[in-house]
């Protein structure tokens, strides 16, 4: 069994006579320390099977179980690092990353210690007394990663964590995370709509199709990226020259587009009809 495990999840909004069906008989395992990104058309409900995990949904039917542990409300063995910062605007660098650690009651001197190497881990010490409005996207969201990883979670949970930024920031902050996933690793879920990301980060890409989401491919990135040593690249368009790369992407490219032809069939379909 692996460090997340979905066991046959459905789930409705709604009755379930009358009600949006978002995700059908999911079953996946997730290693410990793996990275996994999941791709999908929008509406599959990627999201929905990363908040499933949090604890900040529940599954119609079937179950998730995390390190051996039914989920069934959010906990502190899960972080989540969303789209939007979600930072406190009235507290500085520091007293953000630091409230996870306040609100689990850890004494002042171990708090200090834990977001001081947060800070370091994050790059992020000369700026350990500004505010959020005095930073950058790019270093908001670092400040929200570094309050994931210091409260030093079993699971990461990543929600389109890139989307907010502009294209250049983005390319340096995966190329942060790939650097933290390889000096401190997670077991990772991570949901984005870019296909070279989730190639880039993963150790393996889930393909879901469109709703109601289906697990339609698992394709593993890991043993080609180390077969082909993509770690002696220090930057990602290096890594995206490669022509495994390039064949990943479009394998999985492929492979969504028959979800979207799919779908404009169906919605031609019930127009006739």
């Amino acid at each position: 069994m692996g460090a997340i495990r979905f066991d046959g999840v459905n789930k409705f909004f709604g009755p379930k006579k009358d009600g949006l069906k978002v995700l059908e008989d999911i079953n996946l395992d997730i290693a410990e320390k793996e990275f996994v990104a999941i791709v999908g058309p929008s509406g599959c409900g990627k999201t929905t099977c990363l908040r499933i995990v949090a604890g900040f949904e529940k599954p119609s039917t079937g179950t998730v179980i995390v390190n051996n542990r039914q989920v069934t409300e959010p906990g502190p063995d899960r972080a989540v690092v969303f789209q939007h910062f979600a930072l406190f605007p009235w507290k500085t660098v520091r007293q953000n990353i630091e409230l996870g650690l306040r609100n689990k009651g850890l004494p002042r001197e171990e708090r200090d210690g834990l977001v001081a190497g947060a800070l370091e881990l994050m790059g992020l010490e000369s700026h350990a007394d500004a505010f959020p409005h005095q930073l950058s996207g790019g270093m908001q969201q670092r400040v929200a990663i570094a309050r994931a990883y210091v409260l030093k979670p079993e699971v990461l949970l990543m929600d389109e964590p890139f989307g907010a930024l502009d294209a250049q920031t983005r390319v340096v902050m995966q190329e942060e995370l790939v650097r933290l996933a390889r000096i401190n690793p997670r077991t990772v879920l991570f949901i984005t709509h870019s296909v070279e990301e989730a190639v880039y980060l993963a150790d393996r890409v889930v393909i879901m199709t469109r709703r109601p989401g289906r697990i339609k491919e698992s394709i593993d990135i890991k043993s080609i990226r180390e077969a082909e040593n993509w770690s002696k690249f220090s930057k990602i368009e290096d890594v995206m020259d490669q022509g495994s790369f390039i064949h990943l992407r479009t394998q999985i490219w492929k492979s969504l587009r028959e979800e979207k032809h799919e779908s404009r069939g169906a919605d031609t379909s019930t127009t006739k009809n």
